[in-house]
C-alpha cells in the first residue's frame, strides 16, 4: 500500500547532528517529509546539509535558539509561520507545509514549545504557546480533514511518558497544568474534558498515534539527557509527538522511536519518530 513516511526529530543543533552521524540515520532511513526542531542555524546550512531535499525554514528570531524545518523529497505546496497573537514571538518555533497524501490535502506542522521553568517568565511563554497552539489545532481540525502536529512538544502527558515521572510533578514538562493542555487536545471533540488539574474545557478530538499504537505502556521513550546514565538505563521522556486529526490517524502504521543501537551513535539527545501514512 502506497504510504507517505514522515519523520520528526529535534536535531539539538542540525551542524553538530550532522557532523555526529545523521545521515547515517537518514540515508537508510525512507522518510519523504522530516520535521526539524531546534536547528539553531541558518538557510545556507540546512541547504548544505540536505542536498537534493526541498527545504522550508523559520528561523528563530535569537540566532542560534531554537528554529524549526520541514525537509521533504517534493516541495510542499505552501507554507505558513503565522501563529497566536500578533505580539507573540514565535519565530523558530511553529511551521505548517501542505502536501497532498492521495488526492487530498495534508497539513504538516513542525513545532517547538518552549521547555519553561516553573513559576518564571519562561514559563508564561509556554502557556501563551500553548494556548496558541489549542487555537490553531482547534482550526486544523474543524473541517475534518488532514492535519498533524510533529516535534519536541516539550510535555510528558501521562505518567507512562516519563520514567521518573514522581521526581518531576513539580517541574516544567510534567506540570499539571501543561498535561492538560494534552487532556484537551486528545479528548472527544466537542465535549467538556476535565483536565489532569482539575480544569475544563472542549475536548479537540485530535489522536496521539504514539499511544494508540502502543498502548497503556512506559514510552517509548523518546528524549533521554547526555548527561550520566539515562540512555543506558532508558531514563527517559517521551516529549516528542505524532498528533493526528482522526481521519490522518486512521491512515497511520509502522510508528517507531529510531532509538540509536548505543549511546556512542547518538547524534543527538532526542530521537526521530517515524511513522507512515497511508493513501
Amino acid at each position: 500500500m502506497p504510504h507517505l513516511r514522515i519523520a520528526t526529530v529535534n536535531v539539538n543543533g542540525v551542524r553538530a547532528a550532522v557532523r555526529n552521524g545523521m545521515h547515517t540515520w537518514l540515508d537508510d532511513a525512507g522518510v519523504d517529509v522530516l520535521t526539524l526542531q531546534e536547528v539553531r542555524a541558518q538557510d545556507e546550512h540546512l541547504e548544505a546539509a540536505f542536498p537534493g531535499w526541498s527545504i522550508l525554514h523559520d528561523e528563530a528570531t535569537a540566532k542560534g535558539r531554537a528554529g524549526v524545518a520541514v525537509l521533504s523529497r517534493q516541495p510542499a505546496l505552501a507554507s505558513r509561520t503565522t501563529f497566536g497573537a500578533e505580539d507573540f514571538d514565535s519565530k523558530g518555533r511553529w511551521l505548517e507545509a501542505d502536501f497532498v497524501l492521495g488526492d487530498t490535502l495534508l497539513t504538516v506542522v513542525s513545532a517547538y514549545v518552549h521547555s519553561g521553568e516553573a513559576d518564571t517568565p519562561k514559563q508564561v511563554e509556554k502557556w501563551k504557546f500553548l494556548d496558541a497552539m489549542t487555537a490553531r489545532m482547534g482550526e486544523l481540525g474543524a473541517d475534518g480533514g488532514l492535519a498533524l502536529v510533529t516535534g519536541d512538544l516539550n510535555v510528558g502527558h501521562r505518567e507512562l511518558d516519563i520514567k521518573n515521572w514522581r521526581g518531576n510533578r513539580t517541574k516544567a514538562g510534567f506540570l499539571p497544568r501543561e498535561r492538560a493542555y494534552f487532556d484537551r487536545f486528545l479528548g472527544a471533540a466537542g465535549e467538556q474534558v476535565a483536565g489532569v488539574d482539575g480544569s475544563t474545557g472542549p475536548g479537540l478530538g485530535w489522536v496521539d498515534i504514539g499511544r494508540a499504537t502502543h498502548g497503556e505502556v512506559d514510552g517509548p521513550y523518546t528524549w533521554w539527557t547526555m548527561r550520566g546514565q539515562a540512555f543506558d538505563n532508558d531514563a527517559g521522556w517521551r516529549i516528542d509527538y505524532h498528533l493526528a486529526t482522526p481521519a490522518l490517524a486512521e491512515r497511520a502504521t509502522g510508528y517507531h522511536v529510531a532509538r540509536a543501537a548505543t549511546y556512542a551513535e547518538r547524534w543527538s539527545d532526542h530521537t526521530p519518530v517515524v511513522v507512515d501514512y497511508t493513501y
